[in-house]
């Protein structure tokens, strides 16, 4: 991989630049995500949120949880489909003909982190990245905090989808 030459730009007209990625792991799927995905939505045609598979990272929900919560409070958004994938984001957008993945960030250490991938993408794959400041109302939300806060009987309505809620307090208290 030659990081120092330039992958050729794809043409203007083709589906990959209308077709977008949310990538993450959404363990459990935020507010401040579905922000991301909502907004991703009103700017392509389709809208891939996908969820990652980290072997070595173990979750709360399994796969097919996520996957499921992320249909349900998805479903009003008729160009946003869900998946999952495990391996490298540029292949996932590859197989699906994808050429842009959002990210929402949160703080400049996001961006740096985020930075870095971005300019691995484009230099695996010439797969752009969208930087999407998240709404000020998310900014200090991330799945682990929230479950961190259930856990000790917190209260998070308003920070994850009701559904999602209900699921999170059951699975905590049954744990």
């Amino acid at each position: 991989m030659d990081l120092t030459q330039r992958p050729e730009p794809k043409p203007e007209n083709t589906p990959a630049a209308r077709r977008a990625l949310c990538p993450g792991s959404f363990d459990p799927v935020t507010n401040g995500h579905l922000d991301i995905v909502n907004r991703a939505a009103a700017l392509y045609d389709e809208v891939f949120v996908a969820v990652f598979v980290n072997p070595s990272k173990g979750g709360l929900f399994s796969l097919d949880e996520r996957m499921e919560m992320l249909g349900e409070v998805t479903a009003h958004l008729p160009n946003v489909s869900v998946s999952s994938f495990q391996g490298l984001t540029v292949d996932f957008c590859r197989a699906n003909d994808i050429g842009i993945i959002v990210k929402g960030i949160r703080a400049v250490s996001d961006f740096d982190y985020e930075q870095q991938m971005a300019q691995m993408n484009y230099g695996l794959a010439g797969v752009e990245t969208l930087f999407m400041p998240t709404n000020p109302l998310y900014s200090f939300l991330s799945s682990s905090l929230v479950k961190d806060v259930a856990k000790w009987g917190g209260d998070i309505d308003g920070v994850v989808p009701a559904p999602v809620a209900a699921r999170l307090v059951t699975r905590l208290r049954d744990a």
